[in-house]
């Protein structure tokens, strides 16, 4: 009988995480500022989400949005915050650093794999920006990291079932490979069984109202003015309905 799937939930806040977990997921990928794809989230919140759940804790390693490619002063940021990370509880953590010609930043990246251990490392989608997934795919094994999260290069795991299956075939079981990119109740039970991959990641956001009355229609102080009211968190009922889903996949 074939191992169970496992999910990771993508989580920018406590009330997320402990949805998560009670949804039946696995483990949560911890992040804030999800609009820019998530950079390393505080260590109020890394603390709080310890507390509060059981399962596994993964810590997003991002100094900040936009591209992969990472100053001096950055990679060092990224060093402290993989300390942070080890000294309040978290399980393992994620990240990823390209060279600017697309490849994988090999040097550096094993000096954070081992500066992490024993926690797991997960490289993520800095993976699907490389100039050549399946090279980027060997450059990965060779820095040692843990588990690699793919999309297949495409926005979503659906589009590139076909690329990440390859993926999954050419890591010849050197290291996992988790889909991610708009998997949910209706399409993890194909894509698990076209791809097989035995873990997937989801975001499964769902957009929660604000708790504000009055607000101030002539300013934004975010810099997407659309998104200074409503929030977005992970329900509950969405983990469920995935989990059960994804009990019926085989491969």
């Amino acid at each position: 009988m074939s191992d169970p799937i496992l999910i990771e939930v993508c989580v920018d806040s406590v009330a997320s995480a402990v949805a998560a977990e009670r949804g039946g997921a696995e483990r949560v990928e911890l992040c804030s500022n999800l609009l820019e794809g998530g950079v390393t989230p505080s260590a109020g919140l890394i603390e709080l989400v310890r507390a509060r759940t059981s399962i596994g804790l993964q810590v997003m390693i991002r100094p900040r949005g936009s591209d992969f490619c990472y100053t001096p002063e950055e990679f060092e940021t990224m060093k402290r915050d993989i300390v942070a990370a080890k000294n309040l509880g978290a399980d393992g953590v994620v990240l990823g650093i390209l060279n600017a010609d697309g490849s994988v930043d090999i040097e550096r990246t094993r000096e954070l794999v081992e500066l992490a251990r024993p926690l797991n490392v997960t490289f993520h989608r800095a993976f699907d920006m490389s100039a050549d997934l399946f090279r980027a795919l060997e450059s990965i094994c060779a820095t040692g990291a843990d588990r690699l999260l793919t999309s297949g290069g495409a926005k979503t795991a659906l589009q590139a079932v076909e690329q990440v299956a390859r993926l999954v075939e050419a890591a010849r079981g050197r290291i996992p490979i988790m889909a991610c990119g708009g998997i949910n109740h209706l399409n993890a039970k194909s894509i698990i069984e076209q791809t097989g991959v035995r873990e997937i990641h989801v975001g499964l956001r769902s957009p929660v109202a604000s708790p504000m009355l009055h607000r101030n229609p002539e300013l934004s102080i975010g810099t997407a003015a659309e998104c200074e009211y409503p929030r977005f968190q992970v329900l509950e009922e969405n983990v469920l309905s995935l989990h059960r889903a994804v009990a019926l996949a085989r491969t």
